[in-house]
Parts: structure tokens; sequence; C-alpha cells
């Protein structure tokens, strides 16, 4: 058990690393200015997001992605300032995620990409404005405003590594990545190895 558990924690941080090299690289490529504490974070989501568990929500109807509006209407109607800051976040979070790497999902929808980017935005402004005055809050306060502010230059970001790992066709490096994890194939292990990332080998699945 132990062993299991410690080889799918090297797995994570293997995909840890590979995003953390492709928004180090798109960054530049982009020519965005952007602080450390701002890469780390946007790296930190995308390894959560790449986790099903994580990146729908739980209801009684199963795993589903609840619409941004839903989202910040329960900011709004948050008893406590924790729970509203916990929404606002999860609302940047996805708008970013989603505009990002699925932009051409977007195009197909009835909500745009501009809804996403302007929902994204403020919700990371309001997170910066609540942050700061708060205890261990100006570092947060700096990197949801930056967030904020350069929302559109992150987008583009992700939007590269998205092009250039084919995020959104058959070959989408977190669905391959999650089926991977839960089959072991070896065909899925070898689609991973050439976008760069080594899967190791995890006690009890199929090899």
């Amino acid at each position: 058990m132990h062993d299991e558990v410690q080889e799918q924690l090297i797995t994570g941080m293997d995909l840890r690393e590979y995003f953390r090299e492709s928004v180090n690289k798109a960054v530049i490529n982009q020519n965005l200015i952007v602080q450390e504490e701002t890469v780390f974070y946007v790296v930190n989501m995308m390894t959560e997001f790449s986790r099903s568990e994580r990146f729908y929500e739980k209801t009684t109807d199963g795993l589903m992605l609840k619409a941004l509006a839903l989202i910040y209407a329960d900011a709004l109607e948050a008893s406590s300032t924790s729970e509203k800051n916990k929404s606002l976040q999860r609302l940047g979070d996805l708008a970013l995620f989603i505009s990002g790497l699925f932009a051409d999902s977007l195009n197909r929808s009835l909500v745009d990409i501009d809804y996403y980017i302007a929902m994204g935005g403020t919700a990371y402004a309001c997170l910066a404005d609540q942050t700061r005055y708060t205890y261990n809050g100006c570092t947060f306060s700096k990197v949801f405003g930056e967030l904020s502010e350069k929302f559109i230059g992150l987008v583009d970001v992700l939007a590269e590594i998205s092009e250039k790992s084919n995020f959104s066709s058959d070959s989408d490096v977190l669905r391959l990545y999650e089926l991977w994890m839960k089959t072991g194939s070896k065909r899925l292990a070898d689609k991973l190895q050439e976008l760069g990332i080594q899967p190791f080998t995890v006690t009890g699945v199929k090899q």
C-alpha cells in the first residue's frame, strides 16, 4: 500500500514538472512578465485540475461542472469571507483553465471566451482586494492582482500549451494521463512519453 501511494506521488510530481516547464516556456514565448509566485500558482492549478474530482464538483447526478454564473452566485450568498473567497478562487481558476486550454470548445458553445475572461478577471480582482489587508495575505493579493491584470496574457500562455500538447484533441494529455493511471496501458504510456511525460509503474493496475 505504501509503495503504491509513493509511486502515485512520484507520478504526480512528474506531471507537475511537465506543467512547470510548459508554463515557463510559454511565458517566455508570449513575452509575458509575471512573478515567480504567479507561475507557481498557475502550475499548481493545472496540476490540481488534471484530476477529474478536482475539476468537476460532486452532485447527486455524479461529477458535474457548475456554470460560472452559479459559482458567482455562491460567492455572493456565502455566509463567511473564507467561503466567499473559496468560490471566487474556483471561479477565477476555472475561467482561466477553460478559456486557455479549451477555447475551441467555447467557440462552439453559447457562451464565448470573452465571458470567461471577464468573469475570471473580475473574480481574481475581487480576491486581490479581499486578501490585501488580511494576515499573511499580501503575497496572495499580489498574485491574484497579477492574475486579474494579465488574465488575457495567461490565457495565451495556456493556449500555447494546449496547441503544442493537443489538449483539445483525442490525445489530450490530461485525459491520457487519467486513463493511464486507471489502466496502466503501455500504449497510453508511450503517448505520454511522446508528450514529454515519463510515467512510472503504479502497483495494482494492468500493464
